[in-house]
């Protein structure tokens, strides 16, 4: 075994820390959002109470793409796949009771990351905690939105400019906080390869890390706080080596490319997902071995954080009951199968190690070269070169499902009859009207003259170069909504729209 390959040794293959789990689980989260605030606020209190030990929110549509619940284009959306979230009233009813200098929050938000990790900052301060102690990460990746997910608002240039302005301010004022989760979920869950998923990731990686450099920022002034999002599928052995890859390509991109001196810079720090497009609505129980097998891939892979998706999130959101069997998976794998007894379990696995990992890394290596051949990764964006590599291997994916050389258990092979399936998570009807009644006495009550300064000066400073994390945080401080913060930087920005 080469001296190098120990765990917590550049370039990290087999783990970023000497011990790992031994001294140390990976953080425990569930994504949870749904409906108001307060319903939210009462399912993180459950999964804290049942041995969570990190928080991860999930934002509805209208919250993630800039629309108040009452704008015509939220109609039917709010609080359908994440909580809603409009103004500083909505974040601080989303954590009230919940210390937030106790507990790490993901927030799953991209082109309104700016604005969300304002609000959660100011009521933060309002707890008494000031943001040098507040822990956690806000997405805040917004290229892999134009090739994978959609939930974009301004052109990518612009939305580069806001990503590198929170690095910048938060190196300063709250640098514990992972200022980006850069994500290959996404990317695979649009139907990329395991290659594609940690080639397209470090692309953007590479362009947000450019960004930060040409913004004058020295690249081991924020690198120790850039962090990942990866994909866990059902490829069990893959998904292990796609993880060991991805670290030993990165640290050596860092340290190379880059010229990384902190070795934090060249640490592979990332959050991981079990696949929600592996989930099948029919015989859903099933979807539970699944995420098992799934999780156990993420740990023996070396996550520092993981999500368990529930069983029943093919039909609609999960029960109470499906999330805390979701959380009691990722529990019996780290205390009752001995996995975390060892660094590196897998360590010495001639195919993991020989044949897969270095496969992956060749193949990812590759992908960035074409891409760095092509212009760079906005480049390739535009071009539409990633988009249509995802396609193309979507289309493969699924056409080895409909022919059935692709077997999945219960869709296209080993049917059930209809069966009754078990309760499905209900929203409540009135939310939406409910959500719009509060943004709507949130405008009638705040001060006027101080919410117009508030968005005008925000406006000035997104026509200068200032950075724009100040004047977000004093128009939320103003009472000024989401959306409307979004519209006074759509209004000097514009919108994109895709060829």
């Amino acid at each position: 075994m080469h001296p190098d390959s120990a765990p917590g040794q550049f370039p990290f293959t087999r783990g970023i820390h000497p011990e790992m789990y031994r001294t140390r689980l990976w953080t425990m989260r569930q994504y949870a959002g749904f409906g108001t605030a307060a319903e939210s606020n009462a399912r993180y209190r459950y999964l804290l109470s049942q041995g969570t030990t990190g928080l991860s929110v999930a934002f509805d549509l209208p919250t993630q793409i800039g629309f108040d619940p009452d704008h015509p284009l939220a109609a039917g959306e709010v609080g359908r796949v994440g909580v809603s979230i409009a103004s500083l009233d909505d974040m601080r009813e989303l954590f009230d009771g919940i210390a937030l200098d106790q507990v790490s929050t993901s927030m799953t938000i991209n082109s309104t990351a700016a604005i969300l990790l304002a609000m959660y900052v100011t009521v933060a301060r309002e707890q008494g905690v000031p943001p040098t102690r507040i822990n956690g990460t806000i997405q805040n990746d917004v290229l892999k939105e134009y090739v994978a997910r959609g939930t974009y608002i301004y052109p990518p240039a612009p939305a580069l400019r806001i990503v590198t302005d929170i690095f910048a301010w938060a190196r300063t004022h709250a640098p514990e906080w992972n200022t980006i989760s850069i994500s290959g979920y996404h990317i695979r869950e649009a139907g990329s390869t395991a290659a594609q998923e940690v080639a397209f990731t470090f692309a953007n990686a590479i362009a947000y890390i450019e960004a930060a450099i040409e913004a004058g920022l020295d690249v081991d002034s924020f690198a120790p706080r850039l962090s990942f999002f990866f994909n866990a599928q059902l490829d069990f052995l893959t998904e292990i080596a796609k993880f060991r890859a991805a670290r030993k390509l990165y640290a050596r991109l860092m340290r190379d490319r880059f010229q990384a001196k902190n070795e934090k810079s060249c640490l592979l720090r990332f959050h991981t997902q079990t696949a929600g497009s592996s989930l099948t609505a029919q015989q859903p129980d099933v979807n539970l071995v699944r995420t098992t097998v799934e999780a156990m891939a993420a740990v023996l892979g070396g996550a520092q954080s993981l999500h368990t998706n529930a069983r029943d999130e093919a039909l609609g959101l999960p029960t109470e009951e499906s999330a805390r069997l979701a959380l009691r998976t990722q529990q019996i794998i780290a205390y009752e199968t001995g996995v975390t007894n060892t660094a590196d379990p897998v360590g010495g696995s001639e195919y993991i190690e020989e044949e897969l990992t270095n496969r992956i890394e060749r193949e990812a290596r590759d992908y960035i070269k074409r891409i760095d051949d092509a212009g760079g990764t906005l480049r390739a964006i535009e071009t539409g070169f990633i988009q249509a590599e995802i396609q193309r291997s979507a289309y493969e994916y699924q056409r080895g499902v409909e022919s059935g050389e692709r077997v999945i258990v219960g869709m296209n092979r080993y049917l059930m009859p209809e069966e009754t399936s078990a309760p499905v998570f209900r929203l409540n009807a009135e939310t939406e009207r409910a959500r719009v009644a509060a943004v709507r006495a949130v405008r009638a009550e705040r001060n006027e003259r101080r919410w117009n300064a508030g968005i005008q000066a925000l406006s000035e400073a997104a026509r200068g170069t200032e950075n724009l994390m100040p004047r977000i945080m004093d128009a939320v401080e103003a009472r000024a909504t989401v959306g409307e913060i979004s519209d006074a930087l759509r209004g000097v920005f514009g919108e994109y729209r895709e060829r």
